[in-house]
């Protein structure tokens, strides 16, 4: 699933971060093979496209950074609608509170692929108590962390490794050494940093 990704990402011709750490690395798909997948990739370039075309190429991007479906996406979509404010920010900050997009920020996730996974198999905590929904909604004041038995597992090692240099963003404080994350702020919207144009994606979903 995570190679099919990768060529949706090199497809789209953009770093969508799907590998975290691995993104920035010249591990990375796109950076070792910049161009579009298939046998005559390298002698096709990145086509323009229409204003429709470039509002669904936005959208799949979307989709692919935050690992969510279209379905989920147009549920958040109508939620940030109704809410007071600009629907761009209210919708961004509801898919950055997502949980599996929460542990993925913490550095708890080596990859975007492996949230389903530690959610799936319970290994993920809300203020003790543990949640297996990723769409579930994080609040300030919120603390996740890691149960006891994903540390005897295989994984735990790679957890640790990768948190060793790894900086969250500053509206997740996060306890390094007792693998605990807690939130103390909105999310911080920097529309220019996100691999994708939010614009696009809400004209597509006004019409």
């Amino acid at each position: 699933m995570q190679k099919v990704k990768e060529k949706k990402e090199r497809a789209l011709g953009v770093h969508l971060h799907l590998k975290g750490i691995r993104c920035a690395s010249p591990k990375c798909a796109l950076t070792r093979r910049p161009y579009p997948p298939g046998m005559h990739g390298k002698k096709k370039k990145f086509k323009s496209v229409s204003e429709y075309g470039q509002q669904l190429n936005e959208k799949q991007k979307l989709k692919l950074y935050y690992n969510i479906n279209e379905r989920t996406l147009r549920h958040l979509f109508k939620k940030a609608q109704k809410s007071k404010g600009s629907i761009a920010v209210k919708l961004l900050e509801l898919l950055e509170k997502r949980l599996s997009n929460v542990i993925f920020l913490a550095g708890f996730c080596l990859s975007r692929a492996t949230e389903r996974n530690m959610l799936r198999d319970r290994h993920i905590l809300v203020n003790n108590k543990k949640v297996n929904i990723g769409g579930y909604e994080v609040k300030i004041g919120d603390v996740i962390s890691l149960d006891e038995k994903i540390k005897k597992t295989p994984l735990f090692e790679k957890i640790v490794e990768n948190l060793k240099n790894y900086n969250p963003p500053k509206w997740l404080e996060v306890d390094k050494n007792n693998f605990i994350c807690k939130v103390i702020d909105n999310p911080e919207i920097n529309f220019e940093s996100l691999p994708f144009k939010i614009e696009p994606i809400i004209d597509l979903f006004s019409r």
